[in-house]
């Protein structure tokens, strides 16, 4: 009988399925943060202005500011150009965006504005009060401002157009402020830099603007990183 039981008990344990074993899940790793995006941390130039600033009828990457990036890049100058110019504004819509300039905290303001209240005929006076307004108000929040001049086709009357362009050197003098004597100085008067319209800049002639009209001003404000 005891031969019996011992013989039962190893054909059971035999006969017995060995245990499966149990597959370890593999470590997962941690994620991987992704990396931060560098702020960049040059100091701000705002472009201020209308279409002249905008690139009106341009492809992206033509405008002013664009080819004076790349002019500042090229000097070492370590600066953010912000193209702040909107097609057909005035001065009036200036300053109604102010605020949004300010928000880029900079440290110089290109203004160029008045071209579409002159075309539109609007009151010198006019345009003189909000121009004055923004200077003061760039000024007032430690940006150095740099005014650009412009002018009008010669059948808006001498008296009308002699007020406008007066408009500039006035405030500009006010305010102790670098002045560009004619924004397309060198490129209205040459057809091939300007675009159907004979209002506005190609590509080329918006480059020629950053470094022959604008880069010669901004430069004695700017300082090397």
């Amino acid at each position: 009988m005891r031969f019996f039981l011992v013989t039962l008990v190893v054909i059971l344990a035999g006969c017995s399925k060995p245990p499966v074993p149990v597959e370890t899940p593999a470590p997962v790793a941690a994620p991987v943060p992704e990396k931060e995006t560098k702020r960049d941390n040059r100091p701000v130039i705002v472009a201020f202005g209308d279409s002249l600033s905008a690139g009106y009828g341009l492809e992206a990457g033509e405008a002013y500011p664009d080819y004076l990036q790349k002019a500042l890049d090229a000097k070492g100058y370590r600066y953010r150009v912000v193209n702040q110019g909107i097609s057909g504004d005035t001065t009036s819509g200036g300053v109604e965006r102010i605020q949004l300039a300010l928000a880029e905290k900079p440290r110089i303001v290109i203004l160029e504005l008045g071209g579409n209240d002159g075309l539109r005929g609007l009151p010198v006076a006019i345009s003189k009060e909000n121009m004055d307004r923004m200077i003061q108000e760039f000024k007032a929040a430690g940006a150095q401002v740099i005014l650009a001049g412009i002018t009008l086709p010669r059948n808006y009357g001498t008296d009308y157009i002699r007020d406008f362009e007066q408009m500039y050197p006035t405030l500009a003098t006010k305010y102790k402020i670098p002045r560009i004597n004619f924004f397309l100085e060198g490129v209205a008067t040459v057809p091939s830099l300007m675009q159907q319209d004979q209002i506005h800049p190609t590509a080329e002639g918006c480059k020629m603007v950053a470094n022959r009209v604008v880069l010669p001003v901004l430069e004695p404000l700017l300082r090397k990183n």
